[in-house]
Protein backbone atom coordinates (compact mmCIF):
# COMPACT_ATOMS: atom_id res chain seq x y z
CA UNK A 1 0.00 0.00 0.00
CA UNK A 2 1.36 3.19 -1.16
CA UNK A 3 2.07 5.57 1.86
CA UNK A 4 1.21 9.51 1.36
CA UNK A 5 3.39 12.01 2.63
CA UNK A 6 2.10 14.69 4.83
CA UNK A 7 1.81 18.18 3.22
CA UNK A 8 3.93 20.78 4.44
CA UNK A 9 2.10 24.11 4.13
CA UNK A 10 4.06 26.10 2.11
CA UNK A 11 5.57 29.24 3.67
CA UNK A 12 3.19 32.16 1.40
CA UNK A 13 2.66 35.18 3.07
CA UNK A 14 -0.69 36.62 3.23
CA UNK A 15 -2.91 39.82 4.46
CA UNK A 16 -5.07 39.90 7.26
CA UNK A 17 -6.89 42.06 9.49
CA UNK A 18 -6.60 40.92 13.15
CA UNK A 19 -9.83 41.23 15.17
CA UNK A 20 -9.31 39.89 18.41
CA UNK A 21 -7.31 37.43 20.49
CA UNK A 22 -7.93 34.17 21.21
CA UNK A 23 -7.84 32.37 24.59
CA UNK A 24 -4.01 31.85 24.29
CA UNK A 25 -2.98 35.09 23.34
CA UNK A 26 -2.75 34.59 19.56
CA UNK A 27 -4.50 37.30 16.93
CA UNK A 28 -7.92 36.43 15.46
CA UNK A 29 -8.29 37.16 11.48
CA UNK A 30 -11.18 35.60 9.23
CA UNK A 31 -10.25 35.03 5.67
CA UNK A 32 -13.12 33.66 3.61
CA UNK A 33 -14.98 32.63 6.84
CA UNK A 34 -12.27 30.75 8.17
CA UNK A 35 -10.88 31.42 11.69
CA UNK A 36 -6.79 31.99 11.81
CA UNK A 37 -4.87 32.29 14.36
CA UNK A 38 -1.86 34.05 14.48
CA UNK A 39 1.08 34.37 17.13
CA UNK A 40 2.21 37.85 17.97
CA UNK A 41 -0.83 39.60 16.19
CA UNK A 42 -3.00 42.14 17.97
CA UNK A 43 -6.42 43.29 17.13
CA UNK A 44 -6.72 46.00 15.00
CA UNK A 45 -3.48 45.35 13.07
CA UNK A 46 -3.37 44.69 9.65
CA UNK A 47 -0.35 41.46 8.82
CA UNK A 48 1.04 39.87 6.42
CA UNK A 49 1.29 36.25 8.09
CA UNK A 50 2.85 32.69 7.03
CA UNK A 51 0.62 29.71 7.72
CA UNK A 52 2.14 26.93 9.88
CA UNK A 53 -1.19 24.82 9.90
CA UNK A 54 -3.97 24.24 8.26
CA UNK A 55 -6.89 22.17 9.09
CA UNK A 56 -10.69 22.21 7.56
CA UNK A 57 -12.02 24.37 9.95
CA UNK A 58 -9.54 26.87 11.37
CA UNK A 59 -5.95 27.68 10.11
CA UNK A 60 -2.52 28.44 12.11
CA UNK A 61 0.08 30.70 11.28
CA UNK A 62 3.47 33.29 12.43
CA UNK A 63 3.36 37.12 12.16
CA UNK A 64 5.57 37.83 9.17
CA UNK A 65 5.42 41.67 8.95
CA UNK A 66 3.16 44.34 10.86
CA UNK A 67 1.35 46.66 8.09
CA UNK A 68 -0.54 48.68 10.24
CA UNK A 69 0.59 48.02 13.93
CA UNK A 70 -1.84 48.61 17.41
CA UNK A 71 -1.64 51.94 19.45
CA UNK A 72 -1.05 49.21 22.22
CA UNK A 73 1.93 47.44 20.49
CA UNK A 74 4.99 47.66 23.07
CA UNK A 75 8.68 46.37 22.49
CA UNK A 76 9.16 42.91 24.48
CA UNK A 77 11.58 43.61 27.32
CA UNK A 78 12.87 39.84 26.89
CA UNK A 79 15.03 39.19 24.20
CA UNK A 80 13.75 35.98 24.15
CA UNK A 81 10.53 36.96 23.32
CA UNK A 82 9.02 35.11 20.49
CA UNK A 83 11.42 31.96 21.01
CA UNK A 84 10.48 31.15 24.51
CA UNK A 85 6.74 29.96 25.23
CA UNK A 86 6.55 31.38 29.06
CA UNK A 87 5.29 34.66 27.64
CA UNK A 88 3.26 35.74 24.71
CA UNK A 89 1.53 38.80 25.91
CA UNK A 90 4.53 41.05 25.84
CA UNK A 91 4.19 42.67 22.84
CA UNK A 92 0.54 44.49 24.52
CA UNK A 93 0.72 47.01 26.79
CA UNK A 94 -0.09 46.07 30.53
CA UNK A 95 -3.55 48.26 30.45
CA UNK A 96 -4.41 46.17 27.43
CA UNK A 97 -3.49 42.94 28.91
CA UNK A 98 -5.63 43.81 31.76
CA UNK A 99 -8.64 44.72 29.50
CA UNK A 100 -8.00 41.47 27.85
CA UNK A 101 -8.12 39.12 31.00
CA UNK A 102 -11.25 41.16 32.05
CA UNK A 103 -12.68 40.37 28.72
CA UNK A 104 -12.35 36.62 29.01
CA UNK A 105 -13.51 36.01 32.00
CA UNK A 106 -17.31 38.07 31.62
CA UNK A 107 -17.52 36.18 28.25
CA UNK A 108 -16.89 33.09 29.77
CA UNK A 109 -19.28 34.03 32.44
CA UNK A 110 -22.39 35.03 30.07
CA UNK A 111 -21.33 31.82 27.12
CA UNK A 112 -20.80 29.45 29.39
CA UNK A 113 -22.76 30.16 33.36
CA UNK A 114 -24.85 32.31 31.77
CA UNK A 115 -24.75 34.68 34.34
CA UNK A 116 -23.38 38.30 34.78
CA UNK A 117 -21.84 40.05 38.40
CA UNK A 118 -23.92 42.71 39.82
CA UNK A 119 -20.51 44.66 39.97
CA UNK A 120 -17.24 43.43 38.49
CA UNK A 121 -14.35 44.06 41.09
CA UNK A 122 -10.86 46.39 39.91
CA UNK A 123 -8.44 44.31 38.81
CA UNK A 124 -5.34 42.88 40.97
CA UNK A 125 -2.22 44.06 40.04
CA UNK A 126 1.34 43.63 41.44
CA UNK A 127 5.02 43.88 40.10
CA UNK A 128 5.16 43.06 35.80
CA UNK A 129 8.43 42.05 36.03
CA UNK A 130 10.49 39.44 38.17
CA UNK A 131 7.41 38.10 39.53
CA UNK A 132 7.34 34.48 39.41
CA UNK A 133 9.26 33.14 42.67
CA UNK A 134 8.41 29.21 41.71
CA UNK A 135 8.90 27.73 38.20
CA UNK A 136 10.12 24.64 36.70
CA UNK A 137 13.09 25.02 34.43
CA UNK A 138 14.11 22.49 31.55
CA UNK A 139 17.31 21.59 31.19
CA UNK A 140 18.57 19.54 28.42
CA UNK A 141 22.78 18.51 27.25
CA UNK A 142 22.74 19.05 23.66
CA UNK A 143 25.97 17.43 22.43
CA UNK A 144 26.58 19.47 19.12
CA UNK A 145 26.07 22.55 21.10
CA UNK A 146 28.49 21.09 23.45
CA UNK A 147 26.55 22.82 26.23
CA UNK A 148 23.65 22.28 28.57
CA UNK A 149 20.26 24.34 27.39
CA UNK A 150 17.89 25.50 30.69
CA UNK A 151 14.59 28.01 30.21
CA UNK A 152 11.28 26.84 29.53
CA UNK A 153 9.49 25.52 26.39
CA UNK A 154 9.71 26.65 23.31
CA UNK A 155 6.40 28.07 21.52
CA UNK A 156 4.47 24.83 20.04
CA UNK A 157 7.63 22.61 20.60
CA UNK A 158 8.68 19.58 22.73
CA UNK A 159 12.27 21.86 22.29
CA UNK A 160 14.13 23.68 25.41
CA UNK A 161 14.40 27.87 24.34
CA UNK A 162 18.05 28.31 25.16
CA UNK A 163 17.83 31.42 27.85
CA UNK A 164 20.11 33.66 28.98
CA UNK A 165 18.26 35.48 31.38
CA UNK A 166 14.68 35.68 32.53
CA UNK A 167 12.97 38.95 33.04
CA UNK A 168 9.65 36.99 34.65
CA UNK A 169 11.71 35.40 37.18
CA UNK A 170 12.51 36.35 40.96
CA UNK A 171 15.93 37.49 41.59
CA UNK A 172 18.15 35.95 42.42
CA UNK A 173 16.92 33.37 39.93
CA UNK A 174 16.26 35.85 36.42
CA UNK A 175 20.37 36.09 36.15
CA UNK A 176 21.60 32.86 37.22
CA UNK A 177 20.09 30.95 33.99
CA UNK A 178 23.47 31.26 32.10
CA UNK A 179 25.74 30.12 35.15
CA UNK A 180 22.99 27.03 35.48
CA UNK A 181 24.03 26.58 31.47
CA UNK A 182 27.94 26.22 33.09
CA UNK A 183 27.76 24.34 36.32
CA UNK A 184 25.03 21.67 34.55
CA UNK A 185 27.43 20.92 31.30
CA UNK A 186 30.44 20.45 34.06
CA UNK A 187 28.78 17.73 35.84
CA UNK A 188 29.32 14.17 34.76
CA UNK A 189 24.97 13.95 34.91
CA UNK A 190 24.98 16.50 32.70
CA UNK A 191 22.59 14.21 30.13
CA UNK A 192 20.49 13.43 33.25
CA UNK A 193 19.37 16.42 34.84
CA UNK A 194 16.08 17.09 33.07
CA UNK A 195 14.54 19.76 35.51
CA UNK A 196 15.49 22.32 38.03
CA UNK A 197 12.36 23.38 40.48
CA UNK A 198 12.46 27.20 41.71
CA UNK A 199 11.42 28.43 44.76
CA UNK A 200 12.02 31.90 46.19
CA UNK A 201 11.09 32.68 49.98
CA UNK A 202 11.61 36.09 51.24
CA UNK A 203 14.94 35.49 52.47
CA UNK A 204 16.48 32.42 50.99
CA UNK A 205 16.57 30.86 47.22
CA UNK A 206 15.93 26.85 46.81
CA UNK A 207 17.00 25.16 43.57
CA UNK A 208 15.81 21.46 43.32
CA UNK A 209 17.73 19.55 40.30
CA UNK A 210 16.04 16.59 39.63
CA UNK A 211 18.73 13.33 39.27
CA UNK A 212 18.48 10.62 37.38
CA UNK A 213 21.81 9.42 38.23
CA UNK A 214 23.73 9.60 41.80
CA UNK A 215 25.93 12.48 41.48
CA UNK A 216 29.85 11.70 41.88
CA UNK A 217 31.72 12.93 44.28
CA UNK A 218 33.22 15.65 42.16
CA UNK A 219 29.64 16.74 40.86
CA UNK A 220 28.38 17.21 44.95
CA UNK A 221 31.43 19.66 44.94
CA UNK A 222 30.18 21.60 42.05
CA UNK A 223 27.13 21.88 43.71
CA UNK A 224 28.15 23.05 46.77
CA UNK A 225 30.50 25.59 45.56
CA UNK A 226 27.61 26.90 43.55
CA UNK A 227 25.36 27.69 46.40
CA UNK A 228 27.85 29.08 48.47
CA UNK A 229 28.88 31.59 45.34
CA UNK A 230 24.96 32.37 45.00
CA UNK A 231 23.60 32.18 48.14
CA UNK A 232 21.19 30.38 47.24
CA UNK A 233 19.96 26.23 48.98
CA UNK A 234 20.61 23.58 45.98
CA UNK A 235 18.21 20.30 46.29
CA UNK A 236 18.74 16.51 45.04
CA UNK A 237 15.68 15.01 44.07
CA UNK A 238 16.43 11.12 42.53
CA UNK A 239 13.04 10.22 42.61
CA UNK A 240 9.77 11.15 43.95
CA UNK A 241 8.92 14.33 46.24
CA UNK A 242 9.90 12.49 49.35
CA UNK A 243 13.19 12.51 48.13
CA UNK A 244 13.69 15.96 47.62
CA UNK A 245 17.58 16.37 50.07
CA UNK A 246 19.68 19.50 50.24
CA UNK A 247 22.60 19.09 48.91
CA UNK A 248 24.68 19.91 51.67
CA UNK A 249 22.88 17.78 54.21
CA UNK A 250 20.74 21.17 56.03
CA UNK A 251 19.25 24.08 54.79
CA UNK A 252 17.57 26.96 56.37
CA UNK A 253 13.37 26.92 55.93
CA UNK A 254 11.67 28.60 53.55
CA UNK A 255 8.93 31.17 54.11
CA UNK A 256 6.48 33.81 52.61
CA UNK A 257 4.95 36.51 55.33
CA UNK A 258 1.16 37.73 54.69
CA UNK A 259 2.08 40.91 56.86
CA UNK A 260 -1.55 42.28 56.87
CA UNK A 261 -2.62 39.09 59.21
CA UNK A 262 0.97 38.82 61.19
CA UNK A 263 1.02 35.17 59.47
CA UNK A 264 4.39 33.48 58.53
CA UNK A 265 3.83 30.55 55.99
CA UNK A 266 6.69 27.40 55.75
CA UNK A 267 6.74 25.55 52.78
CA UNK A 268 9.04 22.64 51.37
CA UNK A 269 10.68 24.00 47.88
CA UNK A 270 8.39 21.61 46.09
CA UNK A 271 5.36 22.61 47.20
CA UNK A 272 2.66 24.50 45.84
CA UNK A 273 2.56 28.21 46.41
CA UNK A 274 1.11 30.97 44.32
CA UNK A 275 3.87 32.16 41.61
CA UNK A 276 3.69 36.34 42.42
CA UNK A 277 4.49 37.08 46.27
CA UNK A 278 3.36 40.28 46.18
CA UNK A 279 -0.24 39.63 44.61
CA UNK A 280 -0.87 37.02 46.82
CA UNK A 281 -0.58 39.11 49.80
CA UNK A 282 -3.09 41.49 47.82
CA UNK A 283 -5.70 38.39 46.78
CA UNK A 284 -5.44 37.38 50.62
CA UNK A 285 -6.08 40.69 51.74
CA UNK A 286 -9.12 40.95 49.30
CA UNK A 287 -10.72 37.73 49.55
CA UNK A 288 -11.15 38.33 53.41
CA UNK A 289 -12.31 41.56 53.31
CA UNK A 290 -15.27 40.32 50.57
CA UNK A 291 -15.49 37.11 53.38
CA UNK A 292 -15.67 39.50 56.07
CA UNK A 293 -15.11 36.73 58.58
CA UNK A 294 -16.12 37.64 62.29
CA UNK A 295 -15.68 35.83 65.54
CA UNK A 296 -18.87 34.29 65.58
CA UNK A 297 -18.47 32.72 61.97
CA UNK A 298 -17.62 29.12 61.13
CA UNK A 299 -15.74 28.92 57.80
CA UNK A 300 -15.02 26.10 55.39
CA UNK A 301 -11.84 26.58 53.43
CA UNK A 302 -11.50 24.34 50.71
CA UNK A 303 -8.50 23.41 48.87
CA UNK A 304 -6.24 24.87 51.73
CA UNK A 305 -2.83 23.77 50.78
CA UNK A 306 -0.52 25.60 53.42
CA UNK A 307 -3.25 27.97 55.19
CA UNK A 308 -2.63 30.43 52.48
CA UNK A 309 -6.40 31.52 53.46
CA UNK A 310 -6.98 29.36 56.55
CA UNK A 311 -4.47 31.40 58.76
CA UNK A 312 -5.56 34.56 58.06
CA UNK A 313 -9.65 33.84 58.40
CA UNK A 314 -8.35 32.15 61.44
CA UNK A 315 -6.85 35.62 62.68
CA UNK A 316 -10.32 37.33 62.58
CA UNK A 317 -11.06 34.67 65.08
CA UNK A 318 -13.23 32.56 63.51
CA UNK A 319 -13.53 28.99 63.65
CA UNK A 320 -12.04 27.94 60.64
CA UNK A 321 -12.60 24.06 59.03
CA UNK A 322 -9.67 23.91 56.18
CA UNK A 323 -9.78 20.76 53.74
CA UNK A 324 -7.04 20.21 51.50
CA UNK A 325 -6.58 16.78 49.28
CA UNK A 326 -2.29 16.27 49.56
CA UNK A 327 -2.07 14.72 53.20
CA UNK A 328 1.58 16.15 53.14
CA UNK A 329 0.29 20.08 52.50
CA UNK A 330 -2.39 19.08 55.28
CA UNK A 331 0.10 18.22 58.13
CA UNK A 332 2.15 21.38 56.80
CA UNK A 333 -0.66 23.67 57.47
CA UNK A 334 -1.18 22.27 60.58
CA UNK A 335 2.51 22.90 61.74
CA UNK A 336 1.83 26.44 60.38
CA UNK A 337 -1.03 27.36 62.55
CA UNK A 338 0.64 25.93 65.69
CA UNK A 339 3.87 28.10 64.23
CA UNK A 340 1.33 31.15 64.25
CA UNK A 341 -0.30 30.74 67.32
CA UNK A 342 -3.71 29.89 65.99
CA UNK A 343 -5.63 27.08 67.68
CA UNK A 344 -9.30 27.80 66.17
CA UNK A 345 -8.56 25.95 62.52
CA UNK A 346 -8.49 22.71 61.82
CA UNK A 347 -7.38 20.38 58.92
CA UNK A 348 -8.52 17.27 57.10
CA UNK A 349 -7.49 15.30 54.00
CA UNK A 350 -10.35 14.79 52.05
CA UNK A 351 -10.56 14.22 47.78
CA UNK A 352 -12.79 17.12 47.32
CA UNK A 353 -13.42 15.62 44.07
CA UNK A 354 -14.96 11.90 45.29
CA UNK A 355 -18.57 11.32 45.00
CA UNK A 356 -19.19 10.17 48.30
CA UNK A 357 -17.48 13.91 49.68
CA UNK A 358 -20.80 14.66 51.75
CA UNK A 359 -20.24 11.74 54.21
CA UNK A 360 -17.64 13.30 56.06
CA UNK A 361 -18.46 14.71 59.21
CA UNK A 362 -16.73 18.00 58.63
CA UNK A 363 -18.65 18.10 55.35
CA UNK A 364 -22.55 17.56 57.61
CA UNK A 365 -22.03 20.93 59.61
CA UNK A 366 -23.12 23.82 59.20
CA UNK A 367 -20.84 27.24 58.20
CA UNK A 368 -21.58 30.15 57.88
CA UNK A 369 -18.78 31.36 54.77
CA UNK A 370 -16.67 29.55 52.86
CA UNK A 371 -13.64 29.71 50.55
CA UNK A 372 -12.23 27.71 47.75
CA UNK A 373 -9.40 28.18 45.90
CA UNK A 374 -9.93 24.32 43.57
CA UNK A 375 -7.06 23.71 40.77
CA UNK A 376 -8.22 23.90 36.82
CA UNK A 377 -10.54 21.78 37.03
CA UNK A 378 -12.76 23.56 39.57
CA UNK A 379 -14.99 22.52 42.06
CA UNK A 380 -17.75 21.27 41.05
CA UNK A 381 -18.24 18.64 42.93
CA UNK A 382 -18.21 20.81 46.15
CA UNK A 383 -20.64 22.87 45.52
CA UNK A 384 -23.84 20.99 46.49
CA UNK A 385 -22.54 20.58 49.71
CA UNK A 386 -21.44 24.41 49.83
CA UNK A 387 -25.55 24.92 49.00
CA UNK A 388 -26.26 22.49 51.88
CA UNK A 389 -24.28 23.95 54.98
CA UNK A 390 -26.07 26.87 54.63
CA UNK A 391 -23.32 29.36 54.10
CA UNK A 392 -24.86 32.74 53.20
CA UNK A 393 -21.10 34.36 51.44
CA UNK A 394 -19.03 32.46 49.17
CA UNK A 395 -15.95 33.83 48.02
CA UNK A 396 -14.10 31.72 45.08
CA UNK A 397 -10.41 31.92 43.97
CA UNK A 398 -9.89 30.65 40.57
CA UNK A 399 -7.28 29.70 37.86
CA UNK A 400 -9.50 28.67 34.93
CA UNK A 401 -12.10 31.04 34.15
CA UNK A 402 -13.87 28.14 31.76
CA UNK A 403 -14.58 26.39 35.19
CA UNK A 404 -15.11 29.42 37.33
CA UNK A 405 -18.05 30.06 34.92
CA UNK A 406 -19.53 26.58 35.14
CA UNK A 407 -19.49 26.32 38.49
CA UNK A 408 -20.40 30.39 38.85
CA UNK A 409 -23.81 29.00 36.78
CA UNK A 410 -24.50 26.23 39.11
CA UNK A 411 -23.98 28.33 42.15
CA UNK A 412 -26.54 30.65 40.61
CA UNK A 413 -28.86 28.73 38.57
CA UNK A 414 -29.06 25.74 40.58
CA UNK A 415 -28.57 26.74 44.58
CA UNK A 416 -30.02 30.06 45.01
CA UNK A 417 -26.53 31.65 44.99
CA UNK A 418 -26.10 35.46 43.19
CA UNK A 419 -22.92 36.57 42.09
CA UNK A 420 -22.27 39.71 43.56
CA UNK A 421 -19.26 40.63 42.04
CA UNK A 422 -16.30 39.34 39.85
CA UNK A 423 -12.84 40.77 38.90
CA UNK A 424 -9.49 39.01 37.43
CA UNK A 425 -5.97 39.26 39.23
CA UNK A 426 -3.07 39.46 37.09
CA UNK A 427 -1.28 36.52 38.73
CA UNK A 428 0.70 35.94 35.64
CA UNK A 429 1.86 39.05 33.41
CA UNK A 430 2.24 38.60 30.25
CA UNK A 431 0.97 35.85 29.94
CA UNK A 432 -3.04 34.83 28.66
CA UNK A 433 -3.53 32.81 32.05
CA UNK A 434 -6.68 34.22 33.52
CA UNK A 435 -7.07 34.39 37.43
CA UNK A 436 -10.24 35.53 38.91
CA UNK A 437 -12.14 36.27 42.39
CA UNK A 438 -15.96 35.81 42.48
CA UNK A 439 -18.29 37.06 46.00
CA UNK A 440 -21.08 34.93 45.73
CA UNK A 441 -24.46 36.02 48.14
CA UNK A 442 -27.19 33.36 48.75
CA UNK A 443 -30.59 34.55 47.56
CA UNK A 444 -33.43 35.67 49.49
Amino acid sequence: MLRTRRKTPQLVTEAAEVTDLDHEGRGVAHIDGKAVFIDDALPGERVHWQRSRSTPTFDEGRLASLLRASPHRVEPECPHFGVCGGCVLQHLSPEQQIAFKQRRLLEALSRIGQVAPSSILPPLQGPAWHYRRRARLGARWVAKKQKTVVGFRERSSSFIADLRTCPILAEPVAQLIEPLSVLLSSLSLRARIPQIEVAVADRVTALVFRVLDEPTAQDRESLEAFQRAHGIEVYLQPGGYETVAPVMGTASPLEYRLSAFDVTIRFQPTDFIQVNGVLNAVMVERAVEWLAPTAEDRVLDLFCGLGNFSLPIARSGASVTAVEGEAALVARARENATRNGLANVEFHTADLFAEDLARAAWAQRPYDKVLLDPPRAGAREVLPMIASSGATRVVYISCHPGTFARDAGLLVNEHNFELEAAGVMDMFPHTAHVESMGVFTRSG
